[in-house]
């Protein structure tokens, strides 16, 4: 009879699991399955991974799992920077049925799951490469500046 090898723990400070991204995902979308939350986290985060760019995206791949690194890392810039509204229309043009509404609750469920596994500090410098109207889709206030 073999015994069981016993379960290292992750080192601290290393990335969440996939499961556990899938997990918070289907949490917060309130998806009926894994298999659901899955879908929609991989064609989220490829629409994601060609906006972020430099050291943010070095160090977001370096924060979440490695399945999900590689499909930030996977993406080819891209040639401008989309509106949080045309991100979401192209999220939108991936999902087969998908309407603008269902689109915003698909990146909204992922997004907003990134602060807590990635930390507000990470994500507070992607949002400062994405145009205006990003932060509600990551779950946080949009902050503008007020004039002097």
């Amino acid at each position: 009879m073999t015994m069981p090898t016993p379960r290292t723990p992750a080192p601290v400070g290393a990335p969440p699991g996939w499961a556990a991204l899938i997990d918070a995902v289907r949490d917060a979308g309130q998806y009926p399955t894994r298999a659901e939350a899955e879908r929609v986290t991989r064609i989220v985060l490829s629409a994601l991974g060609g906006h972020v760019t430099g050291e943010e995206r070095v160090d977001l791949a370096r924060a979440l799992p490695r399945e999900a690194a590689r499909l930030i890392a996977d993406q080819i810039p891209a040639t401008r920077p989309l509106t949080a509204v045309e991100f979401v229309d192209s999220v939108a043009a991936r999902i087969e049925g998908a309407t603008a509404a269902t689109a915003r609750w698909d990146v909204s469920s992922v997004l907003s799951a990134l602060p807590t596994l990635v930390g507000d500090d990470l994500v507070r410098r992607v949002l400062a490469q994405l145009p205006p109207g990003y932060a509600l889709l990551f779950g946080m206030a949009e902050l503008t500046p007020t004039a002097g």
